[in-house]
Order: structure tokens, then C-alpha cells, then sequence
């Protein structure tokens, strides 16, 4: 084991024992957001620095439940937690979460959960962890906007494959916002200003209208500098920010009924990607000593706007019994400009690369889905011995995908002559699904559940080059047929043991099923459903008059039909094949304590993976023209786009750990609540996370398909008196540089030391 890890491991479990991080805060759907108290309740958090650690309360199973009662490896935060931990987006929750890591790949991010997830921007592809924003599954698209005004989020390991379904066999997001409270008048509101001319804001409001009614409206925003400059023609501020959100709410609640309504807009400007070539690739002499210099020779931009409704009702009858119902609504758009080989050719050609310094690789895209959700649960009371829960899902999706490359680099092949992609194709995802909970002796449960989903693809395409030029047809001449249809359906489930000795204790191990449907590369390829077959054991428990409380974890994961993406010959395009098999097997811990003033949390996870060997084309040999058109005909040489053989270009990979993986990740906080009267603290705190290095091309080439890992030290200065807070801040103190993700031959690196000034009110 690395030194660093046993050393760093070893400070945390012995500061476990003496510290604490803040209260965590129930986020049940009833009560104020985690973000949000009156002056009442900080006083008496204050005055109770001698109290245990409070109850997370987690709705990812249908009801609000104590997260250590729950029988699966979880991670909760609240919405404190996020300030804390410097969790600003969902790329943050690597730093706060053990074994999911997040890497960046331009227009989508893959999002995996002990090395399992979504590693492509196919629209054909599912995720392998899925995203819930307030109950509503969310495309792989606008994944990266500003958490505000949140209750909690929820982060749950492994296949859900009862309650999640289709989407998830690495595991779950749960994102939950703040609900309306008939309660009081309330709210918060927060400014801040840092580096890179950093100013961002943030606020919500609840109004309780009648005593059964009330609203919440919350936004944010925020803009900044670049973190990178373009030496290029065109000038262009990748990466800078500027976004804008807004959120609306509405509690209705007489009786024994409650309904939330919620719709959010959220527009997200920036100046583009943010990438170079990799070292040792076809552009990379371009590349400048700083990482933060960048060469373009093309315009670029992203804006991305995304509006979401959900509704969520319940009834519960006499009884007990919850007729629970969700439906929801998601219109996502993007647009983007890529400079594709993100580099300035050399004033003097090279043999390895002959283009003149006007060369260019651009690429227009837009992107859109729609997506429509319906849920509906009966979901009995756990008084008894036996408790239930059944439900059935519908989700259709409608993707409408426009690209066009083009080139003025006369080495690659009818550089005068665009590319136009066109892609629809509307998905429809169905399940029924059932769970059950039997007290053989009053601590021993039995849980059995099980889901049946349907999927069901239908996609209409094409590759056109030529479009507008006289030496093609009008309309241009198609070259590759990107429709085809695709159907699958698959039994998962659960069958679990779960034993509490006592109050303190849960010890629980089952055998889950998680499934990720198939689907079509184009009219003439597709690729097979992946199954998993998860097996876990887990214990968790409180201890010191629950002021320490710990997480521990192993699991052991069998993967048939493993998917993985990869160029498709018989369209020359990204598309999705299958490895035989892979196995994954690991251990996971966390820990909470809080004694006085003193608080400290942490996670590790150790995740080995292996997946079979299987042959691909291995893109970064291509030549670099932007089309090169389908698989030739059996005796017909390349002639691109109109065709191009594969076959030299095509080898045997694999063999080794699964991609985005990283063998070793941990994260720990430490922080001391020092009292100096009048009602006055000081919180100082210090949070370090370590993601491990993860490979990102079957090849395992240590130059071109390798990020290192890396380590990051964040803290957090917070003085508190009454209803106000005033903070300052720092993340990657230490200014560390560093690969965050890898797209064909480019790379794109993380964020470098921000700090500023954080204030913020409460009423």
C-alpha cells in the first residue's frame, strides 16, 4: 500500500476518535432545508456542543428512512456538508464520496461508481449511474450546473436494481432540493467574491400562504474568468462561467394528502471547452510548457439551457398505507463549438505532420433531449412485521442530435466538403417492480425485491458528406445509415439479510441483480444488454453514545456483456461493443464522529477490476481527417469518406482494469467550533481527498491513455454570529496541476487554487 495512504489513513482513524464534523441536519420532505435555520436553532446547536451525532434521514427506497438503517453502502450530505466539503457540482462529489470518481470528456462526464458508469456521449448509450434531480431521472447532458438551496444528496453503491431499474449498475445520485415549509416565514441569502474575478450569489425565500399551503422560489448565479488563455487567432475565454439558474416551488398539504410542485430553469454559458492534445498524439507539438496556455485556431463556445418540472403527491390512508405519485418533465439543449484538434499548426510542416498553419478542425453541435417521467408507488407503513413496497415506472426519451465537421487541412481526406450528422431516436423505459421486508425474529429482516424492465430504441440518422458542393450530388451523398431499432427487457432484483442486535447495530448482506440495456450503433450493428450480479456485506454502527459513528463495506461484482464505447465500422462513428466479461471487488469504509467542538469525517475505498480482452478499432491511429466514412467492401480499397478500411487499425485490447477506475480513493475532514462568546464562533477546517490514477484506453499506454492521481487540500475559515456567517475559503490549496479527463487526442485539466469571501444571512 502507498505510504501516503497508510499515513494519511492512519491520522484519520486516530482523530476519529477524539473529533467531529457540524450536526448533520435531517433533511426530511417536511422540514426546512439542511442550508437553513433560525436563530433559535443555531443557539441551541451552540449550547448543545455536548450532543451526538443528529440523524440523516434518506428517501432513495420510497421512504424517509435513517441512513444507518438502511441496508446499502450510502453516502448522504446535506446541504452544510456541501460548504464544507467544497462541493459545488456533481464533479465535486468524488472529493466527499468513496469509489465514484468523475472524469471529464467534454460534452458529458463520466460519472463511475466503483468503476462502472458512462464513459461516452452516444445518445444510443444509458448511463450506467444513474442521476435523480427531485425524483426525476436526468439525461447524461447539463449535468454540471451549481447545486443551491439543497436538502441532501444521496450517493448509493453498486446496482439498484429494484428501486433504479435500467440505469444503474454502478449505482445512484440522488440530488434533493430544498421543499417549501408551512412552518414560517424564512430564508437565507449569500454573496461571494474570489480569484478570477469570481462573483456569484445565491438566496431562497419560503412564504407559508395558509396553513396548507405555501411557496419557495431559490436562485443562483455565478460568473468568473477563464482559468486559460488562448494565444489563437480568434482569442477565445475557454472554461469561463457564467451561469444563471432560478427555482420555483409550491407545498400543498391538508390532511392526510401533500403535493410539491417544483419547475427550474437554468441557462449555462461558457467559452468552451477547455482541453490540449494529449502528449505523445498526431497535434501534440503544439502544446505550450504551462497547461493553462491553450492554442486554437477556431472559434469556440457552450451554452447549455436546461428547464425541469416535477410533481410529487401523496396520500397516505388509514392505516398507513402511502399512495405515492411522480411525474416530471426535462427539456435539455446544448450548443457547441469545438476546435477539434485543439491546436495552431506549426508555421513549418513536420513528417509527422505535414498541414500548414491554416489548418483547422472544427466541429457545430446541438444537442436536445426531452424527456417525460411517470412513478407510481403503494408503499406501506414498517410498524409491523411485514412491510411493502410496490410501484410501476414509465420514462420516454426523445433525442434530436445536428453535427457538422469541417476541415481546411489539406492532409485530410475532401477537406472542402462538410460532414452533416443527423440523429433522432426516441426511448421508452418501463418497469414494475416490488420489495418485501419479513421479520423472521424481531432483528432478523428478510428483503426480497424484484423488477422487471422493458427497453424499447427507435433511431432515424444519417452521415451526408458534400452538402452544397458541386462535386456532389444535391443534398450531398450519403455515406453511413445511423437508424435502426432496438428492444430488450430483464429480471433484476434483490434477495438481502439484514440483522440489528440492538439500536446501534445493522449488519446486513444480500445478492443484487443490476441490468443496463442494449441498443444500435446503425442500421446494420448493435451491441447486447450488460448484467451485473452484485454480492455485498456491510455493517454499520454507533458508537460513544452515538457521538462516532462508522460505515464499513465489501463487495464482490460479476459483469457479463460489459459495455464499452469504441468506433463502429459499418458507420465510421462512436458507437458501443461489448467485452465477454469483467469482475470488480472491493472495500469501503466511512466514519463520522463529533465530541464538543471537534468534528471529523471520512471515507476510503479500495476497487479491483478486470475486464476480458476483446478486439476494437483503436482510434488514436486513425489518419486525421474528421470523416472517414464505414467499413470498405470485401476487394474495394479506402476511398474517404465514402469508405475506409479498418482492418489495420483494428487490435486486440483489454485484458487489464476497467477504464475510470481508480484502485485507491479517500477523503477526510477535520474542523474545531471554537466558542468566544456573544454568541460569536470560529470554525476553522480542512478537508484532503485523493482519487487514484485511473486509465482511460483499453491500450494501457502509461504516455497516452493514463491520468495520475492526485490529492487536493481545500479549507474553510467560517465566523458565525446569530443569523450571520461570514467565510473564507481556498480549493487545491496547493495549486496542484493536473489531467481531469481524456477525449480521443485531447485532455483537460482540473480547476487551480481559488479562494474568496463567502457572506451569508439567515431569517
Amino acid at each position: 500500500m502507498d505510504s501516503r495512504l497508510v499515513s494519511v489513513t492512519a491520522l484519520g482513524w486516530a482523530i476519529a476518535a477524539l473529533a467531529a464534523p457540524a450536526a448533520a441536519q435531517s433533511a426530511s420532505d417536511l422540514q426546512a432545508p439542511a442550508t437553513e435555520q433560525t436563530g433559535d436553532e443555531q443557539q441551541a446547536s451552540a449550547d448543545d456542543r455536548n450532543s451526538g451525532l443528529k440523524e440523516i434521514v434518506v428517501t432513495a427506497e420510497k421512504r424517509e428512512e435513517n441512513l444507518q438503517k438502511v441496508p446499502a453502502a450510502a453516502t448522504a450530505l446535506t446541504g452544510d456538508d456541501l460548504d464544507k466539503k467544497a462541493v459545488e457540482r456533481v464533479a465535486d462529489l468524488q472529493y466527499a464520496a468513496p469509489s465514484l470518481s468523475i472524469t471529464d470528456q467534454g460534452l458529458t462526464q463520466s460519472v463511475n461508481i466503483r468503476g462502472i458508469g458512462l464513459s461516452s456521449g452516444s445518445p444510443a448509450v444509458s448511463n450506467g449511474v444513474a442521476t435523480y434531480y427531485d425524483n426525476i431521472f436526468q439525461p447524461p447532458i447539463l449535468t454540471t450546473g451549481l447545486f443551491y438551496d439543497i436538502g441532501t444528496i444521496e450517493v448509493l453503491r453498486g446496482p439498484q436494481g429494484t428501486f433504479v431499474g435500467s440505469n444503474s449498475t454502478g449505482g445512484a445520485i440522488f440530488i434533493n432540493t430544498a421543499n417549501p415549509s408551512l412552518s414560517g416565514v424564512s430564508g437565507y441569502a449569500k454573496a461571494s467574491y474570489g480569484n478570477y474575478d469570481a462573483l456569484g450569489g445565491e438566496g431562497a425565500v419560503n412564504v407559508p400562504l395558509s396553513s396548507t399551503l405555501a411557496v419557495r422560489a431559490a436562485g443562483t448565479f455565478q460568473r468568473r474568468d477563464s482559468y486559460f488563455t488562448d494565444i489563437g487567432p480568434y482569442d477565445n475565454h475557454p472554461d469561463r462561467l457564467n451561469e444563471k439558474a432560478g427555482r420555483l416551488s409550491v407545498l400543498f398539504q391538508p390532511a392526510k394528502f401533500r403535493a410539491v410542485a417544483k419547475v427550474e430553469w437554468v441557462d449555462r454559458n461558457t467559452g468552451g471547452f477547455a482541453y490540449r492534445p494529449i502528449e505523445g498524439t498526431t497535434f501534440a507539438y503544439d502544446r505550450q510548457p504551462d497547461i493553462r496556455t491553450l492554442t486554437y485556431n477556431a472559434p469556440t463556445k457552450v451554452h447549455e439551457r436546461g428547464f425541469q418540472s416535477s410533481l410529487e403527491m401523496r396520500y397516505e390512508f388509514d392505516g398507513g398505507v402511502v399512495l405515492r405519485s411522480v411525474s416530471g418533465y426535462v427539456n435539455k439543449r446544448m450548443n457547441n463549438l469545438y476546435d477539434m484538434d485543439a491546436a495552431m499548426t506549426q508555421l513549418t510542416p513536420t513528417p509527422q505532420n505535414p498541414a500548414p498553419a491554416s489548418a483547422t478542425q472544427t466541429q457545430d453541435q446541438f444537442v436536445r433531449e426531452r424527456e417525460w417521467v411517470q412513478e407510481v408507488n403503494i408503499i406501506s407503513p414498517t410498524d409491523g412485521a411485514f412491510n411493502w413496497i410496490v410501484g410501476g415506472y414509465f420514462q420516454k426519451n426523445k433525442i434530436d442530435v445536428a453535427i457538422q465537421q469541417t476541415s481546411s487541412n489539406p492532409i485530410a481526406f475532401n477537406p472542402a466538403d462538410p460532414t452533416d450528422i443527423q440523429i433522432g431516436q426516441n426511448k421508452t423505459t418501463t418497469g414494475v417492480f416490488a420489495q418485501a421486508g419479513y421479520k423472521i425474529l424481531p432483528e432478523l429482516e428478510l428483503q426480497v425485491g424484484g423488477r422487471y424492465s422493458h427497453f424499447k430504441a427507435d433511431s432515424a440518422g444519417s452521415v451526408v458528406i458534400g452538402n452544397g458542393s458541386p462535386f456532389f450530388p444535391p443534398g450531398g451523398l450519403q455515406v453511413a445509415d445511423l437508424g435502426g431499432s432496438h428492444g430488450d427487457g430483464r429480471f433484476t432484483g434483490k434477495v438481502g439479510l439484514n440483522w440489528t442486535p440492538d439500536e446501534d447495530n445493522l449488519v446486513y448482506a444480500f445478492a443484487a441483480r443490476g441490468y443496463k440495456p442494449g441498443g444500435s450503433n446503425g442500421a446494420t450493428s448493435g451491441f447486447r444488454p450488460e448484467t451485473v450480479w452484485d454480492y455485498e456485506a456491510g455493517w454499520k454502527s454507533s458508537f460513544l453514545d452515538n457521538h462516532v459513528r462508522t460505515q464499513v463495506g465489501a463487495f464482490y461484482m460479476q459483469y457479463k456483456d460489459f459495455q464499452i464505447d469504441s468506433i463502429e465500422p459499418s458507420t465510421g462513428q462512436g458507437g458501443v461493443h461489448n467485452v465477454a466479461n469483467a469482475t470488480i471487488k472491493g472495500l469501503e469504509a466511512q466514519v463520522q464522529a463529533k465530541i464538543g467542538g471537534f468534528g471529523f469525517d471520512g471515507g476510503i475505498a479500495y476497487v479491483d477490476s478486470k475486464l476480458d480482452q476483446f478486439q476494437f478499432v483503436n482510434q488514436r491511429l486513425l489518419p486525421t481527417g474528421l470523416n472517414l466514412g464505414p467499413q470498405c467492401a470485401a476487394g474495394v480499397p479506402s476511398n474517404p469518406p465514402t469508405c475506409f478500411d479498418y482492418g489495420p487499425f483494428t487490435t486486440t485490447a483489454g485484458g487489464g482494469p476497467n477504464l475510470y477506475s481508480p484502485k485507491w480513493s479517500y477523503n477526510f475532514g477535520v474542523q474545531y467550533q471554537a466558542d468566544l462568546g456573544s454568541d460569536l464562533t470560529l470554525t476553522p477546517r480542512l478537508n484532503y481527498a485523493y482519487i487514484g490514477a485511473r486509465w482511460t484506453n483499453l491500450l494501457f499506454n502509461p504516455v497516452t491513455d493514463y491520468l495520475s492521481g492526485r490529492g487536493l487540500l481545500s479549507a474553510l475559515l467560517t465566523l458565525q454570529k446569530g443569523d450571520w456567517t461570514i467565510e473564507g475559503y481556498g480549493t487545491n490549496l496547493t495549486n496542484k496541476k493536473y489531467v481531469s479527463g481524456q477525449f480521443i487526442n485531447n485532455e483537460f485539466y482540473g480547476a487551480p487554487r481559488e479562494y474568496g469571501v463567502r457572506a451569508s444571512v439567515r431569517f
